[in-house]
């Protein structure tokens, strides 16, 4: 098969559909991989690289987009709509249930559309959770500088010091990302709080963290005294394939303390802070309400050496079969073929995912 690897375009998007290691699997295979020129070079891979593997360098997106089967990381943006077509097999992040123009154009191309994020295998989203666990872990990072009062913060330190009080940290949602928030803030020596709507998942987070973080059950006055007494409150609420709740209210973000911040995960999904609007890495936060507010949509953007290797350890199985067999993938009786299956989110100028058609009946 010819597969295309374009260069990301949303903003400061470093991460890459596949490294040099990927690709040399693919063309070990005999199939042919063309990659546009510095494609990775943001996440620390060379034309050079890609070309020692095998590749071929396309000096423009649309040599790349023109392949059968186009792997990238974020979902196609309006510059890129026009490459959509009946035909192409797109591999990629989407997020249709918060982007309804998009999905809109890959039902009108009769683009077959495959989501990494709704690929399921053994009740686990296998190509969303390595994101997942580096947005967790990042979520803190990034919740602990703008908590600093050169970035607009209250200038609290996470971990404290000897007799002055450590950060309060306030988690809503205990999955993944919220799991992997939770050890950095214990790390980093902060007061912790959890709130999860499951009862057996606050069991497993009790076995995990004892008494290092506090758990609660999910209700409003629970969400609302936490987030009022939150320095650094996290949404890391996941509903898959289906936009987020609304789950922390514009009044509960004016009780909070001036200088307080809050980093929402859930952004790509509609997000669970009502006043969170989607930023960007240039610029990651405005105030509202006396809050510092951090919606990117792409957080592992940041770190894209480590998060595209860890992306393509979990979406290479997927990407050979596909490579491999096509869309015949999908009818494969195999772990790869089912989880294949279930995450095909448009084919045949049809929505044929059932949560992203219940998002958008009138498609």
């Amino acid at each position: 098969m010819n597969i295309g690897v374009p260069k990301e375009i949303k903003d400061q998007e470093f991460r890459v559909g596949l490294s040099p290691a990927s690709v040399k699997e693919l063309c070990d295979r005999q199939h042919t991989v063309v990659v546009e020129t510095q494609a990775g070079a943001g996440a620390g891979f060379s034309d050079d690289d890609y070309l020692q593997a095998g590749a071929k360098i396309a000096t423009d997106a649309a040599s790349a987009w023109q392949q059968e089967m186009v792997v990238k990381v974020k979902e196609p943006l309006a510059d890129e709509y026009s490459y959509l077509r009946s035909g192409l097999l797109l591999f990629t992040y989407l997020h249709l249930a918060a982007g309804r123009t998009l999905a809109e154009k890959l039902v009108a191309s009769g683009t077959s559309a495959i989501a990494y994020e709704s690929v399921e295998k053994d009740g686990t989203l296998p190509l969303l959770m390595p994101m997942s666990v580096i947005a967790g872990r990042l979520s803190v990072q990034f919740g602990a500088r703008f908590l600093e009062k050169q970035q607009g913060g209250r200038g609290v330190l996470l971990g404290g010091m000897p007799g002055v009080a450590a950060g309060k940290v306030a988690i809503i949602g205990g999955g993944v990302v919220g799991t992997e928030a939770a050890k950095m803030a214990v790390g980093l020596g902060a007061q912790v709080t959890m709130i999860d709507i499951s009862v057996e998942r606050l069991t497993y987070l009790e076995t995990l963290f004892g008494s290092r973080v506090s758990l609660l059950y999910s209700n409003t006055p629970n969400i609302a005294a936490t987030v009022m007494d939150a320095d650094l409150v996290i949404g890391s609420v996941l509903v898959p394939n289906r936009k987020a709740p609304t789950l922390v209210t514009k009044e509960m973000v004016a009780s909070m303390r001036d200088g307080s911040v809050i980093v929402d995960v859930a952004v790509d999904q509609g997000g669970c802070i009502e006043t969170l609007k989607v930023t960007s890495h240039s610029e990651p936060v405005y105030t509202d309400l006396g809050v510092v507010h951090y919606g990117v949509p792409n957080m592992p953007g940041a770190v894209p050496w480590t998060a595209t290797q860890a992306l393509n350890n979990s979406t290479m199985p997927y990407v050979l079969q596909l490579a491999t067999h096509g869309m015949n993938a999908l009818k494969q009786d195999s772990v790869i073929g089912k989880g294949l299956a279930i995450a095909l989110n448009t084919h045949e100028h049809q929505l044929v995912h059932p949560a992203i058609q219940k998002a958008f009946p009138d498609l």
